[in-house]
């Protein structure tokens, strides 16, 4: 075992069930310290249960822990996080040299550590296409999107974008996503080959079209379904790597290919599902001509067996109360996509309204969305529930880009907060990051303000650090 105390402030949030574990685990250490090498001594009392945060998971109690003195007890040879409290704990339990592992310390005491940042909607082919102007969703599709896409045959530029797409990822401190690759199985093959020499945890698979496409990027159902079943056979559970089945949408596949897709889905209990839903009021019409015996565009997934606790459906803004309440009965997940509906000019999504029915995530959409950053996606989100007179607070959004979307995903167990035994992925950012920031936070007198700060101003510029399994894989140039 190789033992890295990181000193810093600790930022992450924790369920209720995280707490009991917590205060067990100490209890049962404390009372047998002379068989554990590592007594914990960390406290939970820096919980702010005051602080009222909407749920992923409905019913579920979640609240912010803050150590301002802290750190975090990392092992890098299994990549899992061993502890974390205050600084002097922590150095007191896991800093003698006797009969233990080397350790090393890093002080970032002036710091902030967070959870990596999870995306669960992005399209890692579309980056070469960010910034296309002037369209709306099926147009933009038209005249960018598949132009793009056309260039995934070709496996060395898939792999090159793949290379490029995930140090980009980790330069914004974002150590986790879901993502669409192209039709291409080569598109998704490039993705996990690079990803799995990172070590990251990531979701894709290839897309799923048959129809109302350029003929060049359609794939027949029966072969479509098989390259999704290869690259399951391959790549599901290999390493960090899961794999996603992926129908773009309703327009573009056929019935068959969707009714294909859920039998395959139907097949496996722990492989995702991923489309898009209700995004644009001129795609919701669009499906209501190609499928005139559906109630809606909703129905149309739930009657090919697409819905589940494992799909995530990416926008979700127009939807029928029918629809919210067919979400919440079988678990099916909304990812909001704000900087992606403000620059196609999709809508507003109702990210409370949505939660009290299903889990939502936040995602970056890249490339209809215009940043991968998830600071600067909190920051478009705040202002689409600005615009329908909700809030979102800093809380909210550093909750739901970290545990809440782990539990979107039902990667919770795994990732997500610095509770012992998860993966050791977490950001360290430079809250002082530019002059504006510095200058700014000089200005601030708690720390809600200070993270509200964070979340508007920050950008990729804030991350200093990025370690993905205990293996620092980005540090930023004034490193």
């Amino acid at each position: 075992m190789a033992l890295h105390i990181y000193q810093a402030q600790l930022l992450h949030y924790l369920t209720e069930d995280d707490l009991n574990q917590r205060a067990e685990r100490a209890h049962t250490e404390n009372s047998h310290s002379t068989s554990s090498n590592y007594p914990n001594t960390a406290t939970v009392a820096t919980v702010d249960k005051n602080i009222t945060l909407l749920p992923v998971i409905a019913g579920m109690n979640v609240y912010p822990e803050y150590i301002a003195n802290g750190a975090l007890v990392v092992d890098d040879v299994t990549g899992h996080v061993v502890d974390y409290g205050s600084n002097e704990a922590m150095l007191a339990s896991y800093a003698q040299t006797n009969d233990q592992a080397p350790v090393n310390i890093h002080n970032y005491q002036d710091k902030l550590i967070m959870p990596g940042f999870i995306d669960t909607h992005v399209h890692y082919p579309q980056i070469d296409m960010m910034a296309a102007y002037g369209e709306q969703l099926l147009d933009w599709l038209n005249n960018y999107t598949f132009v793009t896409e056309a260039n995934f045959a070709d496996p060395k530029i898939a792999y090159d974008t793949a290379k490029f797409f995930l140090e980009q990822l980790l330069a914004n401190g974002t150590t986790s996503a879901m993502v669409f690759s192209t039709s291409h199985p080569e598109s998704a093959e490039a993705f996990f080959t690079e990803s799995h020499r990172l070590n990251t945890r990531m979701i894709t698979g290839n897309v799923l079209m048959d129809q109302n496409a350029p003929e060049h990027l359609c794939v027949p159902a029966e072969q479509s379904i098989q390259d999704t079943q290869n690259i399951i056979n391959n790549w599901h559970g290999h390493g960090r790597q899961h794999v996603a089945i992926t129908p773009r949408f309703a327009i573009t596949s056929t019935p068959k290919q969707l009714q294909m897709a859920g039998e395959l889905y139907a097949s496996y209990d722990t492989v995702y599902l991923q489309t898009h839903l209700a995004e644009n009021r001129d795609e919701v019409a669009f499906v209501r001509k190609l499928y005139p015996n559906h109630k809606g565009y909703l129905d149309v997934y739930a009657d090919m067996g697409l819905l589940g606790r494992y799909t995530t459906l990416a926008h979700g803004i127009y939807l029928e109360t029918s629809e919210y309440e067919s979400l919440r009965e079988t678990g099916t997940q909304i990812a909001h996509c704000p900087t992606s509906n403000l620059f196609l000019g999709s809508g507003l999504f109702d990210l409370p309204k949505t939660l009290s029915y299903t889990g939502v995530s936040i995602a970056t959409d890249v490339g209809a969305g215009t940043s991968l950053s998830m600071l600067t996606t909190l920051n478009e989100a705040y202002k689409v529930q600005q615009l329908q007179n909700n809030q979102l607070s800093a809380h909210q959004g550093l909750y739901q880009i970290t545990l809440g979307n782990a539990q979107s995903l039902v990667l919770d167990d795994k990732i997500g907060n610095f509770m012992p035994n998860k993966e050791a992925d977490f950001v360290v950012i430079d809250m002082a990051a530019t002059p504006l920031l510095k200058r700014r936070m000089a200005q601030t007198k708690t720390l809600d303000e200070q993270l509200f700060v964070l979340m508007m101003l920050g950008d990729d510029r804030v991350i200093e650090e990025t370690v993905i399994a205990g293996v620092s894989r980005y540090k930023s140039r004034s490193l």
